[in-house]
């Protein structure tokens, strides 16, 4: 809390230069003790600016304009915890209109949009010992398996009212749990008015929606992930905001948070306005919501929406040839914004995520700031889930036509440190499930589904999965109602559940599949594009010599045996997965648990074993005793 006359000088300052990056302690509305709360918004261009609340019969109290920082303050003492307001902010022009407070910290539930004045009440956290062991370690080093939901539509009541941030606590969290995730990654928990939006149409940059609960109530519900040995990621929209008129659009009359030339402050892709991240204050205000999220509500990470947004100046639709003061159609503020905002962030934050949401060829998104990059850790691979998918929805007929779709992706896959996604944006508007997707009946969906979910375990790079595609939904997303539970009474999906258990617990424990995600002496290409024979068999490698995992994949439902698989080393080999275990949906009553690795080479390796490969199946294998390995 900011009271002292030298910190108000020294916040203003900050504030209007681009370097306030706790700008939430200094606007809004704080309690300056017991009986007086302070108010105070930046609406520089404004004639007038009052408080209207619940505490004075919504009838306007004036606030006092300091010219020099263009910052309206007053203090009142009629106020409580509890009360809603909003700011009347007058123009230049005589124009009144209700504001929301841009840095007010919790909103009443919709359709409402007014703030809420909250105690200064602190939070006590119990996740000391998560925050040590994420210090401890980078997040390169780490397993990273992100399970991303929609907190309205995960599970509902029957009377289709929502699950409070209480009732997710209890129910979401051990069941994310006990699925063998390490991560969720809630679409934006931003306070939000459109359900439609899925909350990417941001109101509040410093406010959990009230739709779940309190203020309160969701730092209950990251401290509840956090003792579950759970990280917690949120998606951010620094890029754009909502339309909304009594929003942050035209906030003091004229463009102040959006930018003044109103065709690059259209947004018409999206129905949304464009942030000018150019501007000092308004850098100031997005830097303090996303240390807000990662300092106050301890997230450990934000998924940064619709980067590419930013990056370029003709992104949008109807801007095509747009160019900057070099001829070419770089967003030079926005590229410096982001730059900016990965700086203060990992200044703050060494240990946590920045994910970049970036769909286009970029380069260094995930590079160093000092470099020339735009200093996030991790990017989406959009390039490679797009191929995946289309390779994977295909008739096996076909796909040995099309081995491209899957190999393109070695040849990048170290130009970034990588997220591979199956997201929601796949799984909505026409896209199908992930389950509908794949082809043939019923069986060879699930076939195909359990393969390509191991395919993406074993490729390098951490791993995002969208809710539903554990067990797989056959519907496709609909953001209105919860998912279709009663999928788990039917065999196949409840088996389907099972088999993402157990590939999730195979990749948390086997270091080779996470421990060098962004080295190429991670992998070990060995039969990569076999086209005739629709197969791929790949070695995965950790730090330790003899600590590795053999992936063979069939992507046609045609069994093979005596598949012969290269190793670097004779010995003996055990089974850690085979996609086509009856335990998972699958035929095979009877696995092969052991195979034995002779002197033979094969595809560049010194020893090899033979394998019955299942049709549309996968096997993941680990050396028992090889060669070499010394018995300790």
């Amino acid at each position: 809390m900011v009271n002292s006359p030298q910190q108000l000088t020294t916040q203003a300052y900050l504030f209007n230069t681009g370097q306030g990056f706790a700008s939430q302690d200094y606007f809004g509305c704080h309690f300056v003790d017991a009986t007086h709360v302070t108010f105070r918004v930046w609406a520089p261009q404004a004639k007038a600016v009052a408080v209207v609340g619940s505490f004075n019969d919504w009838q306007a109290t004036p606030l006092t304009l300091d010219c020099s920082t263009g910052i309206w303050a007053g203090t009142l003492t009629t106020v409580q915890a509890g009360d809603l307001y909003k700011f009347q902010v007058t123009s230049q022009t005589g124009d009144v209109q209700l504001k929301i407070d841009p840095f007010a910290q919790e909103f009443e539930r919709k359709p409402g949009d007014a703030a809420v004045v909250l105690a200064e009440q602190p939070m006590h956290w119990h996740d000391s010992l998560w925050l040590a062991r994420r210090h401890k370690s980078k997040p390169q080093n780490r397993p990273i398996n992100i399970y991303e939901v929609h907190l309205g539509s995960w599970r509902r009541h029957a009377d289709d009212s929502y699950y409070t941030y209480a009732e997710l606590a209890d129910e979401l969290i051990p069941y994310v749990k006990g699925l063998g995730y390490t991560h969720i990654e809630l679409m934006p928990v931003m306070e939000h008015l459109l359900d439609a939006s899925w909350g990417y149409q941001q109101l509040g940059y410093f406010a959990p929606t009230s739709r779940f609960g309190h203020h309160a109530d969701f730092l209950k519900f990251v401290d509840r992930c956090h003792q579950a040995n759970l990280g917690v990621i949120v998606d951010w929209v620094p890029g754009h905001f909502i339309r909304n008129y009594d929003a942050l659009y035209q906030y003091d009359g004229t463009p102040t948070f959006e930018y003044a030339d109103e065709d690059r402050a259209n947004n018409r892709r999206w129905g949304a306005w464009n942030f000018d991240l150019g501007k000092t204050q308004v850098q100031s205000f997005l830097i303090s919501s996303a240390l807000y999220w990662l300092s106050t509500c301890h997230l450990d990470g934000l998924r940064v929406d619709a980067v590419s947004n930013m990056l370029y100046l003709d992104y949008d639709e109807g801007r095509e040839g747009q160019v900057n003061q070099y001829g070419d159609n770089r967003n030079l503020e926005g590229i410096a914004f982001l730059q900016k905002l990965n700086t203060e962030v990992f200044a703050h934050h060494p240990d946590i995520l920045m994910i970049a949401e970036e769909s286009s060829s970029y380069p260094q998104v995930t590079g160093m700031v000092a470099d020339g990059g735009l200093g996030f850790n991790y990017k989406w691979n959009m390039g490679w889930m797009h191929d995946t998918l289309d390779f994977f929805e295909m008739d096996p007929l076909y796909r040995c036509d099309h081995f491209n779709l899957l190999t393109f992706a070695f040849v990048y896959m170290f130009d970034e440190q990588f997220i591979l996604p199956f997201s929601h944006d796949e799984v909505v508007h026409g896209k199908k499930s992930l389950m509908h997707k794949m082809p043939g009946d019923r069986y060879n969906q699930f076939a195909n589904l359990r393969t390509m979910m191991t395919y993406m375990a074993a490729f390098p790079g951490k791993q995002l999965n969208f809710m539903g595609s554990e067990w797989g939904q056959y519907l496709e997303w609909r953001d209105w109602s919860q998912l279709e539970w009663v999928d788990l009474d039917d065999a196949m999906n409840a088996h389907m559940q099972q088999f993402t258990t157990a590939l999730n617990t195979v990749y948390h424990a086997k270091r080779p599949l996470w421990e060098l995600d962004h080295e190429a002496a991670g992998i070990k290409y060995t039969y990569t594009d076999d086209p005739a024979s629709s197969t791929m068999v790949f070695i995965r490698q950790a730090k330790r010599k003899y600590s590795f995992v053999i992936a063979a994949f069939n992507f046609v439902p045609v069994e093979r045996r005596q598949y012969r698989i290269g190793v670097p080393y004779p010995g003996t080999y055990e089974l850690l997965l085979n996609t086509e275990d009856q335990t998972y949906g699958g035929t095979w009553t009877k696995l092969e648990t052991t195979f034995t690795a002779t002197d033979q080479p094969f595809h560049g390796q010194p020893a090899s074993f033979e394998v019955t490969l299942p049709a549309m199946g996968a096997l993941l294998i680990q050396p028992h005793k090889v060669k070499g390995e010394s018995k300790k």
